[in-house]
């Protein structure tokens, strides 16, 4: 095992990737690979829980995180039953696709009348004081139901997140300008970032339709925008696999309305970087993991010129700047040699630790754009940081490697992390025994 990890590092320095850094794992033995792998599934089984409102078990975030949030809970069941090969019967535990299933659904059957889906669905219960929406709900949903082949759950889908982008569009863009707008710091699920500096966390009377008064909301964001795009794109085929072929044209016309729109409006050219714009027409000039989700639903497309070298600055001055975004252990939550970056590190920061949210977000977006041994490098990283710590925590420390502040383990999308990555480097077959 020791020498497929030396024999795919040197492949990756020779693909042109940057210089790997000599990490922990060469003196990890087979064994503490085996036991990480073990309890990063354990994690995740024991993470299979009811919630009120709904009557399945569904993937829980895990940690002190009580519930599944839509920024990121379908997202990783759907990677969770992309490992279904991988994971071993439970009893009384339903399988991985079926899990996927319920996480989604869980939203679905709570959507209220408006349209409005719950940002989570907790131990406590529903809650609506913010979107917080990153991946989509409606992409991930297209993406199981073609694994689940169940024409029920992706008309389902199709309904429900249907009435979820009217209600973006009626709420969520009083300027008037096709973007998506935020109200409050929540709504990115960016919690503690000097993004939001002066920003409320979530919004007015615990209502996402209510904007907060005196702060510099609500802004147009270049990630709720992407998150967008991405579900109309979604949208689009899903409807086309129900038949509906005048409404898929509409969401593939409306989807291409607010690409352009992201790259007109939000993308400053000096800086190379995706921005908020203010409520007074200007960038709010803190370079954030905003940088990482535009990519992530493929908003650029490399076959145009001039996407392409927005792309390429983004890539080259930010994304793979080692000054910048490209971290011993990558992706930091704000630039590295951003001003706004917090430090010391503290706990649940978006601040500027590398979260394990953002690495496993890295798999929709960094082999689509040609950086397979780059992603190679981040994989490797982590790994090496998760088999040092041998549990699974939200956040490191982007110099070092280092889990940030206390916190209990037991984190889902750590221990997806680690699993994910550890089958694309070549060892689940060996662990999975």
């Amino acid at each position: 095992m020791q020498m497929k990890r030396r024999t795919l590092l040197k492949t990756v320095i020779a693909a042109g990737a940057a210089t790997v850094i000599p990490g922990a794992w060469a003196q990890i033995s087979d064994d503490a690979w085996k036991k990480t792998w073990d309890a990063a599934l354990v994690t995740l089984a024991g993470n299979v829980k009811l919630v009120p409102h709904f009557d399945q078990p569904v993937l829980y975030e895990g940690s002190v995180y009580r519930g599944t949030w839509m920024e990121c809970g379908p997202h990783e069941s759907l990677v969770y039953a992309q490992l279904a090969d991988l994971v071993p019967p439970v009893e009384g535990k339903p399988a991985p696709l079926e899990v996927a299933k319920n996480t989604h659904r869980a939203f679905f059957v709570n959507q209220r009348d408006d349209g409005q889906l719950p940002y989570d669905v907790h131990a406590t219960g529903l809650h609506w004081g913010q979107i917080q929406m990153v991946v989509p709900i409606a992409a991930t949903a297209w993406d199981l139901s073609q694994m689940l082949k169940n024409e029920a759950f992706l008309a389902e889908a199709y309904n429900a997140c249907s009435r979820w982008d009217a209600w973006l569009r009626r709420y969520r863009d009083t300027r008037g300008t096709g973007l998506v707008e935020a109200f409050c710091t929540w709504d990115t699920g960016q919690d503690n970032s000097p993004r939001w500096a002066g920003v409320s966390n979530e919004c007015p009377d615990h209502e996402a339709k209510n904007c907060p008064t005196g702060q510099t909301v609500p802004r147009l964001c270049p990630d709720l925008s992407a998150t967008t795009f991405g579900a109309r794109v979604a949208l689009s085929a899903m409807a086309k696999a129900l038949g509906k072929k005048a409404e898929a044209q509409k969401w593939t016309d409306d989807a291409e309305h607010i690409r352009k729109l992201i790259l007109q409006k939000l993308w400053c050219d000096e800086d190379a970087s995706f921005y908020d714009v203010a409520p007074d027409g200007t960038f709010v000039r803190v370079r954030s993991v905003a940088n990482c989700r535009v990519p992530a639903e493929h908003v650029m497309r490399l076959s145009v010129s001039h996407e392409r070298k927005i792309f390429n600055a983004l890539w080259e001055r930010q994304l793979h700047n080692p000054r910048a975004f490209w971290a011993k252990y990558p992706l930091p939550s704000i630039a590295l040699d951003d001003p706004k970056f917090v430090r010391p590190i503290p706990r649940n920061s978006w601040g500027g630790a590398s979260q394990a949210l953002t690495a496993l977000r890295a798999l929709r977006w960094m082999e689509y754009y040609g950086k397979t041994a780059d992603l190679q490098v981040m994989m490797d990283r982590w790994c090496d940081a998760i088999l040092r710590i041998g549990k699974f925590d939200q956040q490191l420390n982007p110099d070092t490697g280092e889990f940030t502040q206390w916190d209990p383990g037991g984190y889902s999308p750590c221990a997806l992390v680690f699993l994910h990555f550890a089958k694309k480097l070549g060892h689940a077959r060996s662990l999975n025994t």
